[in-house]
């Protein structure tokens, strides 16, 4: 009899079956070899607690009472069996201290004996209880040793078996790396989500954005620093919410914390706030930095669609807000879309070669002298020429803005050794460079190579930025490869002032030549004293600093005068002139040059008739 059950239960276990089916087959086989006996099987966890596997002569009603109980002496009979790591016998229940606490439970049922005997493993823990009730006072019978010494054997295997199971697919649902939920995890997790209640539960999806820079220069272990880095400040920033590791350089965090919740982004810049302290690998300190996209549940979506909306949200803040965080919103993907046609339209103009700068005077405004151009990207369309704001989305693109930048170096390049052999070069001409175009690391090479190339001197190109590509990234690199520039003789113009950080404390540490203030300035003049003083104020502390000033958008002699009485050296504008084809401007640098015959120590034209110059 104990043989049949022994190979009974063996070849479930042998073909994988889990614990529950393995204890309930147990019980029912003890049951149908002992009648008077109701067959009971217990885990206990690492906590102490018990935890019903099986009973099938019991109603649910008990199981569910049991589950959860923490072993004790004085906890029935299995929990002083678990609790002493010995066989506890209570012959009589009614009678038994033990069970004192637990009569409602029993009574009904008619239980009126327990014998229960711990399971434990190879090194001697305690991991179950098997229990054969009786329903008269009594205690075990020969037959009945014999038949438990089976089960529990059995029942120690079967439980093995199955916490080796439990780790395999903890194993599974684990990153090897970083110790994280994986993408296994993650997805059974987004399984498992109610998506009946909109804003219920939200995603944040973030990517390190320079584990391949890390990888390529220090190597694959300073790259693994990094992520096991960015994954532990991710989980401890994200608690109470779960952090995961979906594989390379991307994360997940699921929002469920009601905090989480109500101000999504401002979870999101934690997160990547905590990403962003340094780590130090092997004597280097590496900086992380991610970016990050996110979404809530809305009204009729699935958990899948909520994932692709933060998907769509990660791309976009990579795109054009990289280092950020950008939240979903219905619009999103027709934003992408205009951007990405908008992308394959400057990629046509750059393979047919229809991109061309466009050239804006900058004049002298108390001597009328055209003193340099701005250079203005352009595209060609047929007979239209269509400005960079029209096309403002494609520039978004690092390797496009990068090609832009190329094309636009080469063409001004070109344009300036024309007007050199020509003998009317500018003083200078200003062209404006990009975020990527600074962090890409390539501009110290390239504006040297490149106008040396076409026999340029340096000085002759001024490297316009806004406040937005200064401060925008949070590091010194933009200043530094300034700082450089400046040394090898070449001026910067910081554009667009005003519109971007607009601290003036931030020009004490601008290595700047110029500033250029917006033209939403200019047009408040005349009728904003505000306005007039901020310009005041600006022209006051560049006087002190040794900068020059540059209005923009100049349209009005009204402006232009007001400009001249206050102190403003230079202006730009419509006035003036519009911004210019290379043709075009090679007429008015001859013009400058035939009115002015006299020439600076630079090459410049010194005359003093702006009409004769423009016109």
């Amino acid at each position: 009899m104990d043989i049949s059950l022994q190979n009974n239960i063996l070849e479930l276990v042998a073909t994988g079956a889990d614990l529950a089916s393995v204890a309930d087959r147990l019980c029912r086989e003890v049951e149908l070899r002992l009648p008077d006996v109701r067959c009971l099987v217990l885990r206990v966890d690492v906590a102490g607690r018990l935890h019903p596997v099986a009973g099938p002569s019991f109603p649910e009603h008990y199981l569910h009472a049991l589950d959860g109980m923490m072993i004790g002496p004085r906890v029935g009979s299995c929990g002083a069996a678990a609790y002493h790591g010995e066989p506890h016998a209570s012959t009589d229940i009614e009678t038994d201290p033990n069970w004192a606490r637990y009569l409602d439970l029993t009574r009904p049922l008619e239980l009126r004996a327990c014998w229960s005997n711990p399971i434990k493993n190879g090194r001697g823990e305690v991991t179950g209880v098997v229990a054969f009730y009786y329903r008269v006072p009594r205690g075990p019978t020969p037959l009945e040793r014999r038949i438990i010494r089976v089960c529990l054997h059995l029942c120690s295997i079967a439980i093995e078996q199955d916490i080796w199971r439990a780790k395999q697919v903890r194993r599974a649902q684990l990153d090897g790396l970083t110790g994280l939920p994986n993408r296994a995890a993650f997805a059974t997790s987004l399984s498992d989500l109610d998506c009946s209640e909109p804003g219920g539960w939200g995603l944040i999806l973030v990517d390190l954005d320079n584990l391949k820079i890390v990888n390529d220069t220090f190597g694959h272990v300073a790259g693994d620093a990094l992520i096991t880095h960015a994954a532990r400040r991710l989980a401890e920033t994200a608690a109470p919410d779960r952090a995961y590791r979906l594989g390379g350089d991307e994360f997940a965090v699921l929002l469920q914390s009601p905090e989480a919740l109500a101000d999504p982004a401002e979870k999101a810049r934690r997160l990547l706030d905590a990403i962003a302290q340094p780590v130090s690998e092997e004597d280097r300190n590496l900086l992380p930095r991610a970016t990050a996209g996110g979404a809530l549940i809305g009204e009729g979506e699935t958990a899948e669609q909520v994932r692709l909306n933060a998907d769509l949200a990660l791309y976009h803040a990579k795109e054009t807000a990289r280092g950020t965080f950008v939240r979903y919103w219905p619009g999103i993907a027709t934003r992408m879309a205009k951007r990405l046609e908008a992308i394959h339209s400057v990629e046509r103009a750059l393979a047919e070669d229809r991109l061309l700068p466009f050239y804006q005077p900058i004049l002298d405004l108390r001597s009328g002298e055209l003193v340099g151009f701005e250079a203005l990207c352009r595209m060609r369309a047929g007979d239209r020429i269509i400005s960079a704001a029209e096309f403002f989305e494609a520039t978004t693109d690092g390797k496009v803005a990068g090609a832009i930048t190329d094309r636009m170096l080469e063409r001004v390049a070109a344009d300036l050794r024309r007007w050199c052999d020509f003998g009317i070069a500018p003083r200078h001409v200003g062209m404006n460079f990009s975020s990527s175009d600074f962090h890409g690391g390539r501009l110290r090479e390239l504006i040297p190579e490149t106008l040396a190339r076409h026999g340029v001197p340096l000085h002759h190109l001024t490297l316009e930025i806004t406040e937005t590509v200064y401060l925008g990234q949070g590091d010194t690199v933009v200043a530094d490869t300034l700082r450089w520039f400046r040394s090898q003789g070449l001026m910067v113009a910081l554009d667009d002032f005003g519109t971007g950080y607009a601290s003036l404390t931030h020009l004490l540490t601008m290595p700047v030549d110029y500033i250029k203030i917006d033209k939403s300035f200019t047009d408040q003049l005349l009728q904003n004293s505000a306005s007039r003083a901020i310009v005041e104020g600006v022209l006051h502390i560049a006087q002190e600093l040794d900068m020059g000033v540059i209005a923009e958008g100049v349209e009005t002699e009204s402006q232009a005068e007001l400009l001249r009485s206050i102190g403003c050296a230079y202006g730009q504008g419509h006035l003036f002139s519009p911004a210019i084809d290379a043709a075009r401007a090679t007429e008015m640098l001859h013009a400058a040059r035939a009115t002015s015959p006299r020439l600076s120590s630079n090459g410049m034209p010194t005359g003093h008739d702006p009409a004769a110059i423009l016109h």
